[in-house]
C-alpha cells in the first residue's frame, strides 16, 4: 500500500496546502526517536520537508527512556495503551500518565524521563512549534454527531480512539478506523459532520498571524 500523501504547511498564513483527508493507522511510518532510545510511528509532520512545524506521532515506550529535546516546541502526550507512564521533570514533582487516557502537556526544552509503570506503553504525541501555531487538545465523546466548522487559519485533527464513525455523503471523506486521523481543512464556512459513537482526540491548530 502506497504512503499517504504529507501535506505542507506556511506558517503564520491560511491552509492551501493541506487537504482534507483520512491516513490510515497502517500507513504510519515507523522510525527511531531521534535520541535513537525508542520507536515512533508517525502519522503526519508539516511541512513535509525542513524543519516541521507540525508533528503528530504514536512513541512506543519499553524500558525507562529520555525524551529527545525539541527546542521551540510545545508537547502534550497521551496514554493510548498500557498500565500508565512516569514523567520524571528535573527539579519538578513526576507527573502521571494514568489510564485509560492520561495526559500531560510540557515545553519541547525540557529534560524529560519517561518512566512506565508495569509494562511497556503506546502514547499520542502531538508536538508544535510556537512561532508557527497555537493547539488545543480535546478528549471527546461522540454520541450521535459532530459539527466542525472552518474558519481562517484554522486545521483540525481527529484520532480516532474507539467506535464507529463516518462523515456526511457531502463531506467527501471515506468512515475512519480504530487510530486513524481525520484532517480537516477548507475555506473558511466549510462544515464536515462527523457522525456515529466513539472516542476521540480532536486537536484545533490555529496558524499564527
Amino acid at each position: 500500500m502506497s504512503a499517504p500523501c504529507r501535506p505542507v504547511h506556511n506558517a503564520g498564513m491560511t491552509h492551501p496546502d493541506i487537504q482534507a483527508q483520512v491516513l490510515r493507522a497502517q500507513d504510519y511510518r515507523r522510525e527511531r526517536w531521534r535520541n535513537g532510545l525508542g520507536w515512533t510511528r508517525e502519522i503526519l509532520h508539516w511541512p513535509a520537508t525542513g524543519d516541521w512545524d507540525v508533528r503528530l506521532s504514536i512513541a512506543e515506550v519499553e524500558s525507562q527512556s529520555t525524551f529527545s529535546r525539541f527546542d521551540g516546541i510545545e508537547r502534550e502526550l497521551v496514554l493510548l495503551e498500557g498500565n500508565g507512564m512516569r514523567l520524571r521533570f528535573e527539579g519538578e514533582p513526576t507527573r502521571e500518565l494514568a489510564p485509560p487516557h492520561g495526559r500531560c502537556r510540557f515545553a519541547g526544552e525540557r529534560d524529560v524521563t519517561g518512566i512506565p509503570c508495569d509494562g511497556p506503553t503506546r502514547d499520542f504525541n502531538l508536538m508544535w512549534r510556537r512561532s508557527a501555531y497555537s493547539a488545543e487538545l480535546l478528549h471527546r465523546p461522540l454520541a450521535g454527531s459532530m459539527l466542525f466548522r472552518m474558519e481562517p487559519g484554522r486545521t483540525w485533527l481527529l484520532f480516532v480512539l474507539a467506535g464507529l464513525m463516518h462523515f456526511a455523503d457531502e463531506d467527501g471523506l471515506p468512515a475512519p478506523g480504530l487510530h486513524d486521523t481525520v484532517v480537516l481543512a477548507g475555506v473558511p464556512g466549510r462544515r464536515f459532520l462527523l457522525q456515529g459513537a466513539g472516542e476521540l482526540l480532536a486537536i484545533r491548530l490555529d496558524a499564527a498571524v
